[in-house]
């Protein structure tokens, strides 16, 4: 199973794949995709993963997550409350052998998001009670860390966590080491392509410690332009040029990583 490339985080579910997901899929599949490890930001998304599951049966790998910050059905997003994961409890539990990790989970202290200390306190409540949840399922996790790249990977390990993605990490290099220690991976989706600063964190980052991802459908090649998972290659060539290696290496590579993290990922 390790002659195409493993997508360890999108958004699959989002509305903006609502008109065409047949078309995405296949364009995905085309360009060597065979695992979509399918993320959620609210419990509102979990029925909807499941089903696509049971779509793509082959392809889509769930995770049930919530993200740090909530929209509720607002255009403003919030720090998530405890209030907000309670209804999703009882869930995880019930579909435990159909999910591969939790997430998407983490901490996000960008200042427009969380600008008091009870929102930053709220996000890490709930993030502590997501890896207990991952712990007691014996599931790995899939982080959010932005403007928290830090505490993000103090607090798994704080909290005993030893399988963990980082996603879209933008930590210092020197924080990111701190992770690989822990055993903890990283991935980087097509947007890295146009942010010449992530060029060093790759660079320090052993291939070991590195899986692909899109993010779809946000952080793509171009801003302006919806992201998908056929765009994975992009990802790959890019982290093959910085670190002057074939993409065949990467892809290879960051194939092994994700089924290690992912073990039920595999089981297809």
């Amino acid at each position: 199973m390790e002659n195409g490339f493993v997508d360890c985080h999108c958004h699959i579910s989002a509305r903006e794949f609502e008109e065409d997901l047949d078309d995405v899929i296949k364009r995905a599949t085309e360009a060597g995709v065979q695992t979509l490890v399918t993320v959620t930001e609210e419990v509102s998304e979990f029925d909807r993963v499941l089903q696509l599951q049971d779509s793509y049966p082959d392809l889509v790998a769930p995770c049930f997550g919530l993200h740090p910050l909530q929209a509720s059905g607002s255009p403003e997003r919030r720090s998530v409350k405890l209030q907000d994961l309670e209804p999703a409890l009882p869930l995880f539990h019930k579909h435990r052998h159909r999910l591969v990790a939790i997430g998407e989970i983490g901490l996000d202290f960008t200042p427009w998001c969380a600008p008091t200390s009870q929102d930053r306190e709220d996000q890490m409540t709930v993030f502590i009670k997501q890896l207990s949840i991952a712990k007691d399922l014996q599931l790995p996790v899939n982080v959010h860390s932005r403007s928290a790249a830090k505490v993000t990977i103090a607090t798994m390990k704080e909290q005993g966590v030893s399988r963990a993605l980082l996603h879209n990490f933008a930590g210092k290099p020197s924080v990111a080491l701190e992770g690989v220690q822990a055993g903890y991976l990283f991935s980087f989706p097509p947007a890295v392509c146009r942010n010449q600063q992530r060029a060093k964190l790759i660079k320090q980052i052993p291939l070991e410690h590195i899986c692909l991802e899109t993010d779809s459908p946000a952080l793509g090649p171009d801003k302006e332009v919806r992201n998908e998972p056929s765009n994975i290659v992009l990802s790959c060539q890019y982290i093959a040029m910085v670190k002057g290696l074939s993409p065949e290496t990467v892809q290879h590579a960051t194939t092994h990583n994700a089924y290690r993290l992912f073990p039920k990922a595999d089981q297809r």
